[in-house]
């Protein structure tokens, strides 16, 4: 699945490429930049957390940076781009300066940076704003997961199209991609990759669907046990199920149970009452005999 992103055959797709300390994903991010540019689509790169030169390499004509790197608070005089310019309006007027007729591809690198400084309930407004307006063909984000609250990651995450989580491999220049799609009728697909990537930053699979158990898990993935540290024993051996379930519970009647009361054995006695002329027993009005 994960060359079949970078193929780019998702029009109008929000594709987060979720890193961690453990592993970057800035790499993966400038495979889907060159992919991009061998398909001959302009690419706007926001660039926050490293300079133009380190991710372009070379001048390329339809790789657009705007450059954040140098002042996003805007502490000088003349900022080429902010943080706070991380909006509608702004995005549309700085897409609408490329004469080329196709929509092109947005890359922010990285989200985790505007997140920082931006609410995140306006970071994701303007994210659905570029999707449904049509202003890009698709955008990439990278996104560093273990920065930030789980609650935010996971609402910047619900609005992708896609997210690739990036984890070590077992060998040294692999890495694990967990890719997990959604589709526009809503179905949902999950997929795993290990991957490298050469030096002209094209993706090489090596495997699909291999078990990575040895692989670190994700801390946000992990779940916590809330019976790890009681001191008492929630839970029940083999030995202790078998009993409970062998176990009559006072307020189940068997079928025998229930047989010897809905019929009488012969010589059971009966209680059988029949009203003598002394009882005063009025029956429109029984209670005539209390005082009230």
């Amino acid at each position: 699945m994960l060359t079949e992103l970078l193929q780019g055959s998702d029009a109008g797709g929000f594709i987060i490429i979720r890193d961690s300390a453990s592993c970057s994903g800035r790499h993966l991010l400038k495979s889907f930049i060159n992919a991009a540019l061998n398909r001959e689509e302009d690419v706007h790169v926001l660039g926050f957390e490293v300079s133009e030169e380190e991710l372009k390499g070379s001048p390329v004509q339809r790789l657009h940076f705007h450059n954040a790197y140098s002042d996003p608070l805007g502490w000088t005089d003349k900022p080429t781009f902010t943080v706070h310019q991380f909006c509608m309006e702004e995005l549309a007027r700085l897409l609408k300066q490329t004469s080329h007729p196709k929509p092109a591809t947005l890359v922010i690198d990285s989200l985790s940076w505007i997140l920082r400084h931006v609410s995140p309930p306006a970071v994701c407004a303007t994210l659905h704003q570029l999707r449904k307006g049509g202003a890009v063909r698709a955008i990439v984000a990278l996104l560093h997961g273990d920065m930030h609250q789980r609650g935010t990651v996971g609402s910047v995450c619900h609005l992708a199209s896609s997210v690739i989580t990036v984890a070590p491999g077992m060998k040294g220049g692999d890495a694990v991609a967990k890719i997990t799609k959604r589709s526009k009728s809503g179905k949902v697909v999950q997929d795993e990759d290990i991957f490298t990537i050469n030096n002209d930053l094209t993706v090489v699979i090596q495997s699909k669907h291999s078990q990575v158990g040895h692989k670190q898990a994700d801390p946000e993935e992990q779940e916590m046990d809330p019976t790890a540290h009681l001191t008492f024993n929630l839970r029940l051996s083999n030995k202790e199920r078998e009993a409970k379930e062998k176990l009559a519970l006072p307020f189940v009647f068997s079928k025998e149970k229930k047989t010897a009361l809905l019929h009488s054995s012969p010589g059971s006695g009966r209680i059988l009452y029949e009203p003598d002329a002394n009882d005063d027993y009025d029956q429109e009005d029984p209670d005539d005999d209390l005082d009230v």
